[in-house]
């Protein structure tokens, strides 16, 4: 009898204890390539957190100490789900909305909930879609996350299937018809790895050479999350004034891996008028370096600065 992976769909996880502190944020923000003009966000004598760094969270946990991704990312068993090799897993998709800002310390009592809403099986693996909550002591939702991950070669049915009962906000396509009004180029470190994974995700394809050989990338790829952050830093900049509070939606498709050292270039439109006083922005973000698109279907929400210029 074929799995029923429509039981997957609707599970909700047991809910895990989260904590940071002011130190977790400076690493995270040092992890998306913070520059030295960056100092609201990298000097602690007044400055905010990154609105993207709860997607670091279900991967530290609580903890300050080091953790192996393996037992923190697959130890809770799925029903109808195979079992699954997490050195064989990339980041699909991720999303994240912003809901109240975060404070610079967490404190105890905080919480991330997670339950599936979707899943694909196909001929090059399975994709997972998470629906994750961060919430206070209290049970005030502060943001909420969509992400997926993409099993390779994982079966389950051995045929095509797919459901989905909730998702991020789709956005508007990309102008064909006008060059970007933003665009922002950066680079990574040849060390941008193992700066990032002090955010808690110790996946060993960002460290070790033989991983990434193995999963088929020629060796050490950067973590998606790292490249989401360097988008969203530099989406801030050009368009929020460099404000951190200005963004309220960020999300979009892994297309292509990043390595340490490759030079990023974010492109972005704006396709509209997001809620509340902010604009809808369209982007893909390039490797320079590969000439690749990186990151592909982004939709962000920002409140523009006077200063921006389209």
């Amino acid at each position: 009898m074929a799995t029923d992976l429509s039981k997957v769909v609707g599970y909700e996880l047991p809910a895990k204890p989260v904590s940071w502190n002011k130190r977790d944020l400076l690493i995270y923000a040092a992890g998306v390539g913070a520059k030295a003009d960056d100092l609201g966000i990298v000097y602690d004598k007044s400055f905010a957190p990154l609105p993207t760094f709860p997607v670091v969270l279900p991967f530290k946990g609580d903890s300050q100490e080091l953790n192996l991704f393996a037992e923190r990312m697959m130890g809770q068993p799925i029903p109808s789900m195979p079992r699954l090799d997490p050195n064989r897993v990339v980041h699909g998709m991720q999303s994240i909305e912003i809901l109240k800002d975060l404070p610079l310390v967490s404190g105890p009592g905080w919480t991330w909930k997670t339950r599936y809403t979707g899943i694909v099986e196909n001929k090059s693996g399975i994709i997972m879609t998470a629906e994750n909550i961060l919430l206070d002591p209290k049970g005030v939702p502060y943001a909420k996350l969509y992400s997926s991950s993409f099993n390779l070669g994982a079966k389950a049915r051995g045929e095509n299937y797919s459901k989905s009962i909730a998702g991020p906000p789709q956005g508007k396509p990309i102008p064909k018809d006008r060059k970007p009004d933003w665009t922002v180029q950066d680079k990574t470190s040849p060390e941008q790895a193992i700066v990032f994974r002090l955010s808690g995700d110790y996946n060993p394809l960002h460290i070790d050479p033989a991983i990434g050989q193995g999963a088929g990338f020629g060796g050490v790829i950067l973590h998606g999350l790292s490249t989401f952050g360097f988008a969203a830093r530099g989406l801030i900049k050009a368009i929020g004034g460099n404000d951190p509070r200005s963004l309220t939606f960020f999300g979009l498709r892994f297309t292509s891996p990043v390595k340490p050292g490759d030079a990023l270039e974010t492109q972005a439109w704006q396709v509209g008028a997001g809620p509340a006083g902010t604009i809808e922005v369209a982007f893909i973000t390039k490797n320079l370096t590969s000439g690749k698109v990186v990151l592909g279907g982004g939709t962000a929400y920002i409140r523009k600065a006077p200063s921006s210029k389209l």
